[in-house]
This record gives structure tokens, C-alpha cells and sequence, in this order.
């Protein structure tokens, strides 16, 4: 293998990849990112895979020589981001030898690498379900829900989002038993999406559940795609495949059944508060300050006239704080508490000026959703019991 390519392409790819090796391989090629050279599409390949999630890139390059072999991914990222940018990398292998010695400039690395056969190969879908729909579409339902997932491997099933297609229309939801994040998002299949029937569940829908940690890197993918252009994902037998561009990422699904979380929303609400959501949201930051020194705990408390909220935090032998905020509501007064990070994340999550907070006891799961509510956002939040 010999060939020169960017610096900076070099760097980026290696970074993107890299999120796929794992820290603590099963394997020791695990560790290493797998680099491809192939001279008839004048491409380098690269790969990161942990048997779990898996990433492949391709950059330009002047290739003299195709060839394969895989590196440490730690070691070559570090001695390829401190190489000036300005100049291009030659990569170089002799035949028969997984030693490559890479030259920038005035520097010169070798490193030694092994056999690219050891190396296991990213899964393939052939049949299945193949969705193609808008990327900024993607993106909005992951930003939406994300930060709703558990963080708590021994809930499998939670650390997931939770995807359903119906007829065109996408709903993602996720919750880690304290709060539930649900995106609704039609129309967003594009001419040319397929759902296989063996993929499909009684109901006609195609639902699949997804670790939070690969919709993260596909995010990170796509971030800055255009509307026009498709992101297409492949479904089938445990396996998930989103191609973007000239980026693959792959990775397996969740298996069990998600629990029917719609039935965790109140049919109907006593108490209501439309309320400024940058007004509440700098009220909630500086009361956190003080509630972030005990147990993360504020108190929401409508007035009796039904036109303002006061959210109040206590920290034992540190302080207390209180913030009023002018609001309308509807219902009798309530006082009600809630885990001031889980109620920010939501506020942040909403795009509306105005929001709706619908509750009907202090010990009753309470709803954020945007004022004029399509429907297309809905944050569920469990309270915390006050003592008396």
C-alpha cells in the first residue's frame, strides 16, 4: 500500500472512526482503525468497529498501491493531529508487512500494525426495511428525545430510543422511568423507502429500538447535512445501517419489548400554567445554583389570583432562594416539586416562546409541551414528593 492524502482529511476521518474502537477490546485488533487503499476509486477507507457500533469514512487520496491494514487507532490519531496541516502524508507498507511508515515533512513514523484479514468485516443488509427521509428531520426527533434516555446499563431497553414509522410518519420517544421525551414527525419518508412485511409489527408499524450511544454518532454525522439531501437507513435481523454520504455507520438494535410508554400520559389535566419559557428557564438556572448544593429539588407554587409561580430551592446549612415569575393559570393552586435538571431539559428541548406545564396533583406525572402545540413535541416529568 502507498499512497498521499490531506492532513486535515486524515485527521478528521481518523477522529470520526475512532469513536467506534473500543477502549477496552475484547480483541486487540479491536483497538486499531482499519485503513483501505483501493487505486480504481482513488479512495482511502476507514474503519472503527467495537462488534457493537461501527464507522466507516472515506477520503481522497493519490493512491500508487491498494492495499489493507489496520493500526493502532489511539497512537495514529494522536501522531496525525500534531503533523502539519500544510503538508500532505505519504502512508507506505511493504509487501508482506503490516509495519507502515508514515512521512510528513521533515517528520517520519513507523508504526507496526496486523494483518487487515483479522479484521471483522461491518455487517451487510441485503433484504429488510430500507428508509431513505430528510436528515434535519432525524436530527430534530434525536434532539428531542436523547436526553431522555437512561444512562443505567442494568435497563437495557432504556438506554435506547424508542423509533415507530406509521404510514410516513415518525414518532421517537425515550425515558429512563423519571421523565419521557416523545417527537411526532410526518411526512418524512421519501419516495423510494421500503417496509419489508417481515419487519413490520401487528399493528403495520415498523418500530426498532436504538442505543442512545450510536444515535449520538449519527448525529454528529449529519449535523450539518441540507434538507434536500437523504439520509437512508437499513433495518433487518438486530442490525441498523445509516449511510450518509460517503459515511457508514452501523450498528446492532435493542432487543425486547419497549414499554408502552403512551399509556404514562394523563388522558386529561385540573391544573394548568402558560408561562414565558425563557422566563422560567433563567429562573430555573440561577434557583438551581442553590438546589445543585443539596438534592436537586425545587418547589413550584401557583398564587391564589392565578397569575404568578414561584419556584423556590432549599439547601440545608447552605441557603434557600426564590424566584417569582408572572404567568396565566388555570385550576386551583398547587405546590409541586420536581428535579430541577430533568424540568430544564425539557424547557430546553421546547422551541415555543410560551409553555404549557399540565398537572393534577403534586404526586401525578406532569406535562411540558410547547403553547401552540401540534402535537409534534410532548416532555413528561415525574414529581418529586414533598415532605411535610
Amino acid at each position: 500500500m502507498k499512497l498521499v492524502c490531506s492532513q486535515q482529511e486524515l485527521n478528521s476521518a481518523l477522529q470520526l472512526v475512532s469513536r467506534a474502537v473500543s477502549s477496552r477490546p475484547t480483541h486487540p485488533v479491536l483497538a486499531n482503525v482499519l485503513l483501505t487503499a483501493d487505486v480504481g476509486t482513488g479512495r482511502l477507507s476507514l474503519t472503527g468497529y467495537d462488534l457493537n457500533l461501527g464507522i466507516q469514512t472515506a477520503i481522497k487520496a493519490s493512491i500508487e498501491e491498494s492495499g489493507a491494514v489496520t493500526l493502532p487507532a489511539r497512537l495514529l490519531g494522536e501522531i496525525v493531529s500534531k503533523l502539519s496541516s500544510d503538508s500532505p502524508i505519504t502512508l507506505s507498507t511493504t509487501a508482506g508487512s503490516e509495519n507502515i511508515e508514515l512521512i510528513c515533512s521533515n517528520s517520519s513514523y513507523q508504526m507496526r500494525g496486523m494483518s487487515s484479514d483479522d479484521y471483522p468485516d461491518l455487517p451487510l443488509i441485503e433484504s429488510g426495511t430500507s428508509l431513505k427521509i430528510s436528515p434535519l428531520v432525524f436530527i430534530n426527533a434525536l434532539k428531542n428525545t436523547l436526553f431522555s434516555s437512561s444512562n443505567d446499563d442494568a435497563k437495557q431497553l432504556l438506554t435506547g430510543v424508542h423509533i415507530t414509522f406509521t404510514e410516513g410518519s415518525m414518532e421517537a420517544a425515550a425515558t429512563d422511568g423519571h421523565r419521557l421525551a416523545v417527537s411526532n414527525e410526518s411526512d418524512v419518508l421519501k419516495e423510494g423507502s421500503v417496509l419489508s412485511p417481515e419487519t413490520l409489527q401487528e399493528d403495520g408499524n415498523f418500530a426498532v429500538t436504538l442505543p442512545a450511544r450510536s444515535l449520538r454518532e449519527v448525529e454528529r454525522l449529519i449535523v450539518n447535512w441540507k434538507e434536500e439531501e437523504t439520509l437512508t437507513i437499513f433495518c433487518d435481523k438486530g442490525q441498523v445501517i445509516f449511510l450518509c454520504q460517503n459515511q457508514i455507520l452501523t450498528s446492532r438494535t435493542l432487543d425486547g419489548t419497549y414499554p408502552n410508554y403512551l399509556q404514562l400520559i394523563p388522558a386529561d389535566f385540573k391544573k394548568k400554567i402558560e408561562i414565558n419559557r425563557r422566563s422560567i428557564i433563567s429562573a430555573l438556572e440561577r434557583v438551581a445554583v442553590l438546589a445543585d448544593q443539596h438534592n436537586n429539588v425545587i418547589k413550584l407554587q401557583t398564587s391564589e389570583n392565578g397569575d404568578l409561580v414561584t419556584i423556590t430551592a432549599d439547601a440545608q446549612d447552605v441557603g434557600t432562594g426564590s424566584e417569582s415569575i408572572s404567568c396565566s393559570i388555570e385550576g386551583d393552586p398547587i405546590q409541586i416539586a420536581f428535579n430541577v435538571r430533568y424540568l430544564l431539559d425539557g424547557l430546553k428541548a421546547i422551541e415555543s416562546d410560551i409553555v404549557s406545564l399540565k398537572c393534577n396533583a403534586p404526586t401525578t406525572p406532569a406535562v411540558l409541551s410547547p403553547l401552540e402545540s401540534d402535537n409534534s413535541f410532548l416532555y413528561l416529568v415525574m414529581p418529586v414528593q414533598i415532605r411535610s
